[in-house]
């Protein structure tokens, strides 16, 4: 039976599939109607750009729609950010395969009115599209990316490390084929070097160059199948990139060594070209790995509006995603667990770690009795449990705020990286004019086809610009990752390219400059003072206060004694209490011991913890 060939996906299909308009085949209607709107906006040129690629067929604009308009409302609320009155949305189109369906999206969505920024990365297929609500709506751009046959979803960090986690398998066995081969070759080139001082059989070096040649073939072909896939992007594009000069030389010495393995004529070059495709495979597996670690941060925070917080509800506590948390829920929050979400408490007392907020080290007591009664997203209870309302969804959080300006950092180039980008597109158009030049030169000098091959490809791979290409991508995405982790936000990565022109730093606040760990500067004690006594009581304290005291005491005073306390009762943002041997312990903060009529003294400045033993201040 024969089959036919849809002018817009490329796929084959059988004749009961068969929908003929215009004089074209197509497999559906789908692609039907995309190849009818790309010729009808004059975007013929993309069928041009995309070559021999075959795409996947195009969605059913219908289902599609009725599809969209069932989510519509959720994605607004969960993934949609409104800054300065325009509308922002990062999204996973997925279909893209190369520079071609980049190319194509941008331009349709650029013509649109209303589309006022689309940045769309062909790597992870993430696109960062900004737009005037009051012009276009969100509906409508889902609409016109599937009217072309792709189907956008919105980004979600737990998909995205799913997809990841695949491409590290594809890299990893591609890795091992490479390394597996490429060893063995240079097993049988110690053979071929060793022939030429003692001696070889012309029969015996014929089954090694074959053999190199069995070996070398899904190296070049299975382990840089990604550089062939690369270079036949840019020579669709009309461009050249470093995979161009990696598949020009690689290829070009692969060719050349069967020539010379047939004829028995002249060396061959096998394991040269297992070792730098091996070599620069390593180099592409590295930057995946770098890549991986520095998105771990930004996709661990972003996974955090799929976590789970209590909810009170009643008499009852029930778990609810972060994201699915509406206006005027009460949540509780207990020792240990992050804030996700902004809020006013109501009740209870508690402690809480503002470091990645503000800076300051020290805990920041609230209570639904004080003024201080504001939750932020972001920090971290440290003590007490505490119930609050919530004041605003997950998207408008703090939290988020602070995820969206990481998620802009990465999307915005440095322009050192722009810089990079262009001068490493010119570089490998002009070592390949060079290369051609070199081989000309040496073919008429010499006479020699293999002599003149061989230096002109070793201009080509020598020369190949990686590091230049590479290194800075992977650099500004490290130094983001790891600034977040160490307390630092950078707005945009060009931040990141001035710091080395800064000489002087200026910091605005105190406490921001600390390790975020407490330490004892002074200590007093009066009268009977049992500094196992203090010990004991504090071990049973998880609070940051009275870890720094227990450290303090270790250091400090020798033959420390675990007590056995009776009658512990720790309480929320205050203190602890026991007893021992009859005798009343109490330790913990200042208004602690004034409410327990321990303390009536002037008000003490910065963190002071309070030690009383039998109704007497001893600490």
């Amino acid at each position: 039976m024969s089959k036919f060939k849809c002018a817009h996906c490329r796929g084959e299909f059988e004749r009961e599939a068969l929908i003929e308009r215009g004089g074209e085949l197509f497999c559906c209607e789908g692609c039907a109607g995309v190849y009818e709107i790309l010729n009808a906006s004059g975007l013929n040129e993309f069928y041009e750009r995309l070559g021999k690629t075959t795409l996947n067929p195009a969605l059913n604009a219908k289902n599609a729609a009725q599809k969209s308009q069932e989510d519509l409302a959720a994605i607004y609320q969960n993934y949609v950010k409104n800054e300065n009155g325009f509308n922002k949305i990062s999204l996973i189109i997925e279909g893209i395969h190369c520079s071609a369906c980049v190319w194509l999206n941008e331009k349709v969505l650029f013509a649109q009115n209303g589309i006022l920024e689309v940045n769309i990365n062909s790597v992870n297929n993430k696109a960062l599209i900004v737009w005037d609500e009051n012009e276009i709506n969100l509906a409508q751009i889902f609409a016109l990316i599937r009217s072309i046959g792709y189907e956008p979803y919105p980004y979600d960090a737990q998909a995205q490390e799913h997809r990841l986690a695949g491409q590290r398998r594809e890299f990893y066995a591609r890795l091992l084929v490479g390394i597996f081969c490429t060893m063995n070759i240079m097993w049988l080139a110690v053979a071929q070097y060793g022939g030429y001082f003692t001696g070889m059989r012309a029969d015996v070096r014929s089954i090694i160059n074959f053999a190199e040649f069995i070996l070398a073939t899904p190296v070049l072909f299975y382990t840089g199948s990604g550089f062939f896939r690369g270079a036949w992007a840019a020579l669709k594009n009309k461009t050249q990139n470093m995979d161009s000069l990696i598949v020009t030389g690689t290829f070009a010495a692969y060719i050349f060594s069967i020539y010379a393995m047939f004829s028995r004529r002249g060396e061959v070059y096998f394991d040269s070209v297992a070792m730098i495709i091996t070599f620069v495979f390593i180099g592409k597996y590295l930057e995946v790995l770098s890549k991986k670690k520095a998105a771990d941060t930004l996709d661990n925070l972003n996974s955090l509006n799929l976590n789970s917080v209590s909810i009170k509800n009643g008499d009852e506590i029930v778990l609810k995603s972060a994201q699915e948390v509406r206006v005027g829920e009460l949540v509780v929050v207990r020792v240990g667990e992050r804030v996700l979400l902004d809020g006013v408490a109501i009740s209870g007392a508690a402690s809480f770690d503002l470091s990645s907020l503000s800076g300051e080290s020290a805990p920041v007591y609230l209570s639904a009795k004080d003024g201080e009664n504001e939750i932020k997203s972001g920090s971290v209870c440290v003590d007490g449990t505490l119930v609050y309302e919530v004041g605003a969804v997950f998207s408008e959080s703090v939290l988020a705020r602070i995820i969206n300006l990481l998620e802009t950092a990465a999307a915005k180039k440095p322009k050192i990286q722009a810089l990079a980008d262009a001068i490493a597109a010119r570089f490998s158009a002009a070592i390949t004019v060079l290369a051609l030049a070199t081989f000309a030169f040496w073919f008429w000098r010499t006479g020699e086809l293999s002599a003149a091959l061989i230096v002109a490809i070793s201009v080509v791979v020598i020369s190949c610009p990686c590091a230049l290409g590479l290194a800075t991508p992977v650099s500004t995405l490290v130094a983001l990752g790891a600034g977040f982790r160490r307390g630092i936000l950078f707005k945009e990565a060009r931040i990141i390219e001035s710091l080395a022109k800064c000489d002087t730093a200026v910091f605005d606040k105190t406490g921001t400059l600390t390790s975020g760990r407490l330490k004892v500067s002074k200590f007093t004690h009066v009268g009977k003072f049992d500094a196992s006594a203090l010990f004991s009581l504090v071990s049973g304290s998880d609070h940051p206060v009275s870890r720094a005291v227990g450290e303090y005491l270790r250091a400090n005073f020798m033959d420390l004694k675990l007590l056995e306390l009776s009658g512990f009762e720790n309480i929320a943002a205050r203190g602890v209490s026991a007893k021992f041997d009859g005798i009343n312990l109490a330790g913990g903060s200042e208004k602690f011991m004034r409410e327990l009529g321990l303390y009536d003294g002037e008000v003490v400045r910065g963190t002071c913890y309070f030690f009383a033993a039998d109704g007497q201040i001893a600490a």
